[in-house]
């Protein structure tokens, strides 16, 4: 009886131990599983219960300039603004075979299949996936559809109901249309499949793409029969772009556009564009090319050669020659030479009421003699900008450089900015062409000989951008200084709670030192006034009821290597009211018809195609900013309004043609 007791008391302990054993094993698993892997189970249990999904964000807005005219609204008014869209996704694996057809069929109609070809579509229910995408860019009332037919069709088939949802994302709206178009820019429809940011497709959306990127939060979505759509929590918030508050104004961008696009069509010319600046702080105010640039339909013009010119931002991209728009500039430049020399007690260079002899154009250095587009006997300085003579500047250039000397002069065209870029806040701007001292052109000759500053005097033999010449006229209109253009008044970054950071505001880029003096400022504006009233070549261009100065410059452009007299560049810049500029204006047409019209001219003068845009869009514009007209008699014969005698510059301009009459024998 003891030994039986013994023995079934060792197979008891031995049993024992082999149960601690076993639970001593099942306790070991449960604590590998339980703790030493519970990040990887978690993450297998998370897979088949959560899913984490990226949440959108908005790309930066470009803002209007509503502070222009403080009588108006200055309610935020954007340019482009991303809105909310929604894309489409299924959950392929929690949806019955039984299911997948109809429901692939049902969705097709309600979303035009929009995305992806109808193939992959249907394929996309197939799929060994938890996220599947089979629409894009849907807007909110075709979101509401989809989830009213989804809600019966769910329960009809009794799916889990978060196996089909959406995710928010954001799309470039422009509520002006095409507004603004070459200098916006656009993004691409699809977006980096990594980081979800935009891709530029060049302008503003390009110059400032860092500054535009947001990045995306993150949100946990619950895979449960009980849980509706989008049901879950933000783990990680979105941050959205920095807005982008533009110089330029939606209203006279409007204004612009609107009287581009007339003069071009009436020009009929290849295309035309048109910059409107502050003077004093280099704030570009509206900045208008025709034929325009929708950016909502950018793949039709980037795949179509015809069309894909219309998309640069030819007032930087394309350097011309400056043409007659180089002649006040001259006139400045030797009304400084006469400073200096007197500085130095010595004689001036030129007088400018002396009658210079313009009868012969022969100069040194030349084969052909230069001539002007009339014959002329004699002019002063007045009557050789009122009549745009070559001949007057050529001989102005000549005594230049032997008393000044080739280095001096060219030193003061650097400092209107030729040659250099301005900065703009755009991509591609090209620096243009100023001829340099010693250097040589790749067939051997010099870029800087004998006779260049005689071309130079004209604008001719230096090439500028639309953008650099309105920078240079501005140094006349701000009373002397150099001021840079800008597109950009302040950028602000706002955060998600609720705050906001100002990463740049406008700093007006303005010489120290005035380039000129008050009084050759004065004297050159005087010559230009001349211009716009009768007997001018832009008389065309006299703003009714406001005084105004300007000058036309009508560039030949250079065909299979020679110039031609049919392929033409036609531009006027000017500036008013004179007492204190509201703006300086350039308006450029691109290869106008070479037509005779009778009675006028020949249709490619910048007097006819460009002058009239000028004085339409100032008349428009200054009347806009609220300006008093401050030529109250200057209109236009037959207007009730028109007094010859007490007319700004009317008198004077009168005084001038019996001058010149008398001077030529006429």
């Amino acid at each position: 009886m003891n030994q039986t007791t013994n023995h079934d008391k060792k197979r008891y302990i031995i049993i024992a131990i082999i149960l601690i054993l076993l639970f001593s094993l099942a306790l070991s698993n449960y604590w590998y599983i339980q703790v030493a892997q519970k990040s990887i189970w978690k993450k297998k249990a998370d897979n088949q219960q959560h899913r984490i999904v990226e949440e959108g964000f908005r790309r930066g807005s470009f803002y209007s300039n509503t502070e222009i005219f403080r009588h108006h609204s200055q309610v935020e008014c954007p340019f482009v603004v991303d809105v909310q869209k929604y894309h489409l996704y299924i959950d392929p694996l929690m949806i019955p075979e039984e299911a997948k057809k109809e429901m692939a069929q049902n969705l097709l109609t309600l979303t035009s299949g929009r995305g992806i070809e109808k193939k992959q579509f249907i394929r996309a229910f197939f799929r060994r996936s938890r996220s599947r995408k089979i629409a894009s860019f849907l807007d909110y009332s075709e979101r509401e559809l989809i989830i009213n037919w989804w809600d019966t069709f769910a329960k009809k088939h009794r799916l889990v109901r978060n196996s089909l949802f959406f995710i928010a994302d954001f799309q470039r709206s422009y509520p002006f249309g095409p507004m603004l178009g070459q200098i916006l820019h656009t993004i691409r429809s699809n977006k980096d499949e990594k980081t979800q940011q935009g891709i530029p497709t060049g302008g503003l959306e390009l110059y400032f793409n860092k500054f535009l990127e947001g990045w995306s939060g993150k949100k946990i979505l619950v895979h449960s029969p009980r849980h509706v759509l989008e049901m879950g929590s933000i783990i990680e918030y979105p941050q959205d772009g920095a807005d982008i508050y533009l110089t330029i104004n939606h209203q006279l961008q409007a204004l612009l556009e609107d009287e581009i696009a007339k003069g071009v069509v009436k020009a009929q010319a290849v295309s035309g564009w048109a910059i409107m600046m502050d003077p004093y702080t280099g704030e570009i105010l509206a900045w208008a090319q025709y034929p325009f640039f929708d950016p909502r339909k950018y793949a039709e013009y980037f795949n179509d050669t015809a069309l894909i010119e219309n998309t640069k931002v030819k007032a930087i991209t394309d350097a011309y020659e400056v043409g007659s728009m180089m002649k006040p500039i001259t006139i400045s430049i030797a009304l400084k030479a006469n400073k200096e020399l007197k500085k130095k007690g010595e004689e001036p260079l030129f007088n400018p009421l002396e009658k210079v002899d313009v009868s012969d154009g022969t100069l040194p250095g030349r084969r052909k003699k230069m001539t002007d587009v009339s014959m002329h006997h004699y002019l002063n300085m007045a009557m050789s900008i009122q009549k745009s003579s070559n001949i007057y500047m050529a001989k102005l250039a000549d005594r230049l450089v032997k008393r000044m000397g080739n280095s001096w002069y060219r030193e003061q065209l650097t400092q209107f900015g030729f040659g250099i870029k301005t900065g703009i806040e755009l991509p591609s701007e090209v620096e243009g062409l100023l001829p340099r001292i010693g250097r040589y052109h790749p067939n051997g000759g010099l870029e800087w000989s004998i006779p260049t500053p005689y071309s130079l005097a004209i604008g001719h033999n230096i090439q500028a951008t639309t953008l650099q010449i309105l920078r240079a006229y501005a140094i006349f209109a701000n009373g002397g200084y150099f001021v840079n253009p800008t597109l950009i008044k302040k950028i602000i970054k706002n955060k998600f709670d609720g705050s906001s950071e100002v990463l740049y505001t406008l700093k007006p880029k303005v010489s120290k030192e005035p380039i000129l003096d008050s009084e050759i400022i004065k004297n050159v504006i005087e010559c230009m006034k001349y211009t716009t009233k009768k007997g001018g070549s832009a008389f065309r261009a006299d703003i009714w009821g406001y005084t105004e100065a300007g000058k036309t410059g009508t560039a030949e452009k250079i065909i299979k290597g020679v110039y031609s007299k049919d392929h033409n560049l036609s531009s006027f810049i000017g500036f008013a009211p004179l007492t204190k500029p509201r703006f300086v204006l350039i308006v450029s047409i691109d290869e106008p018809a070479p037509t005779y019209i009778p009675g006028f001219g020949k249709n490619s003068r910048a007097g006819q195609c460009a002058a009239p845009i000028f004085r339409e869009i100032g008349k428009r514009a200054l009347a806009m900013m609220g300006e008093t007209p401050d030529d109250p008699c200057g209109y236009p014969i037959g207007d009730p309004r028109h007094n010859p005698i007490t007319a700004d510059w009317y008198p004077e301009t009168a005084k001038l043609i019996a001058l010149y009459n008398q001077y030529n024998g006429k």
